[in-house]
């Protein structure tokens, strides 16, 4: 047991080094806060959507938007399409589950917002089809995805890749970057005056 965690150790610290030397990565977050903080600043809003852990992320930034990251500010328009039972499940119900996000990007999304896409693979059909619906109302998409970016990587205006094929450490890097990118936008936005 003890050889198993120091191994998860050892995996999660060398992806976390892998993204941490990714010059790559870092431009893609710097296209992706300017992107949201525009977005935001015109009037606009976030959405996010993922599945099972995904879905979490996508609760869990909207919530650091709307309510606060490192510090109390105005609350962001931001909207999680996984949390309303009475709509995901009318919408799989009638039209299959694989259109319950991109059912609300239709009804929910104008051009001008930004859809979070989150899928580990890439290619949740579900997610593929709110990234296409998004791109018809002339949104913007953010993907976050696993090392080959799956489908996600083509529909997606930015695609952030976790350099793993491992569940677990994209899933541990999706949620620093995710972090890291609430706590840009709550910068940009409103800027602390300590700063």
């Amino acid at each position: 047991m003890k050889q198993f965690i120091s191994g998860e150790f050892g995996k999660a610290l060398a992806n976390m080094q892998a993204m941490a030397t990714d010059a790559g990565l870092v431009a893609q977050m710097e296209d992706a806060v300017h992107r949201c903080v525009s977005a935001l600043r015109s009037g606009h809003k976030l959405l996010f959507c993922g599945n099972g852990g995904s879905a979490a992320d996508a609760q869990h930034w909207a919530g650091e938007l709307v309510s606060r990251f490192y510090y109390d500010r105005p609350g962001l328009p931001a909207i999680a399409l996984t949390t309303d039972t009475s709509i995901l499940t009318a919408i799989g119900n009638d039209y299959g589950y694989d259109y319950v996000f991109a059912r609300q990007v239709e009804a929910l999304g104008r051009s001008g917002d930004v859809l979070v896409a989150i899928s580990t693979s890439g290619n949740s059909p579900n997610v593929l089809r709110a990234a296409t619906a998004a791109q018809a109302q002339g949104m913007q998409v953010i993907g976050f995805a696993g090392r080959s970016g799956g489908q996600l990587a083509a529909l997606a205006d930015i695609c952030f890749c976790i350099p793993s094929d491992e569940t677990p450490r994209i899933q541990e890097g999706h949620e620093f970057v995710g972090h890291l990118l609430c706590a840009l936008i709550e910068a940009q936005m409103h800027p602390r005056d300590d700063h």
